[in-house]
């Protein structure tokens, strides 16, 4: 098989990584600490060794690179990641240097929006909300199969829309924001402040939900609830025929998207009710949309180079 892409995703705690046959879907797959304790500079070394690795074991014609933050993906700066410690980083001009071949950047999130959008579970919809919920929450847009950035490349930030109360500090420097509340990083930590009892999972919580222990019935549904605050806002203001829910919620089954259909309904005036639905791609939905990002790029410079513009037209 003739590998043309690598592509890496980038975490606070690992980073993803594989690659690609010629049509951009990923073959093999890997992941390497990120090392975020010990400084902006030892991640990006380690994200430029994990590259190096994929490079010489791979050969390929060109990398994706997908990070969270603010990401602006026209200048290849990462605007703002703070859980890397990252601040106006031209990452996309660093790979490039390191591998000697075109690069692209993305979000984390819109890349995993396109991965789904192509792959998984945003196929045959136009228009569609790609919402992972796990640390945080985040959301992007798909309109024809591109994720709106945003004049400012902050689109999405569907978790830091405030609820009137009940969440408290956020680390964006806010407060009562969406997922504070709503993300599974919220459900075991507000399960644990009830209960006193730790190291309990957003997972385990919905389980003992179903089981019927008050405390996690509790925080489950005001969980979903906050939720279906924000996705109701997001249908009235996009109106997308879907959302597709990713993260490790979206592997919860009925006992999460049943209860979160139905509050969101609840909510809609006159907005269709859009189709709820998990996503398809979990945890390598970034790391395919990186790569699908490498497979564009390489695509279009191929066609110029078949197609070079005549003198008169430059």
């Amino acid at each position: 098989m003739t590998v043309t892409t690598i592509a890496l995703d980038v975490g606070g705690t690992y980073i993803k990584g594989g690659a690609t046959g010629p049509d951009g879907t990923l073959r093999t797959t890997g992941r390497w600490p990120t090392l975020a304790d010990r400084g902006p500079d030892a991640v990006l070394d380690s994200v430029l060794a994990a590259a190096a690795e994929l490079a010489e074991r791979h050969r390929p014609a060109a990398a994706g690179i997908a990070v969270p933050g603010i990401v602006d993906e026209a200048t290849g700066v990462c605007l703002l990641a703070a859980n890397l410690g990252w601040r106006g980083l031209a990452v996309r001009e660093r790979l490039t240097e390191a591998l000697g071949i075109p690069v692209a950047l993305g979000h984390d999130v819109r890349a995993g929006g396109l991965a789904e959008a192509r792959l998984g579970a945003g196929r045959g919809s136009r228009n569609f909300l790609f919402v992972p919920v796990g640390t945080g929450v985040a959301a992007a847009l798909m309109i024809g199969g591109r994720a709106l950035a945003g004049s400012h490349s902050t689109a999405g930030e569907l978790g830091h829309l405030p609820l009137l109360a009940g969440g408290g500090a956020c680390p964006c420097g806010g407060r009562n924001c969406l997922e504070t509340v709503a993300s599974a990083a919220a459900i075991a930590r507000h399960y644990a402040a009830d209960t006193g009892e730790r190291d309990v999972t957003a997972k385990e919580v919905g389980e003992r939900a179903a089981a019927g222990d008050r405390s996690a019935v509790a925080v489950w549904h005001t969980a979903i609830e906050a939720l279906a605050e924000g996705l109701a806002a997001a249908t009235t203001l996009f109106d997308p025929e879907r959302i597709v829910i990713g993260g490790g919620l979206a592997r919860a089954g009925e006992r999460y998207f049943g209860p979160l259909r139905a509050a969101v309904a609840e909510r809609l005036a006159f907005p269709r009710t859009p189709e709820i639905v998990p996503a398809e791609l979990g945890h390598h939905a970034g790391c395919q949309g990186a790569a699908l990002l490498a497979t564009d790029l390489l695509a279009v410079r191929t066609a110029r180079q078949a197609h070079p513009r005549s003198p008169s037209c430059r």
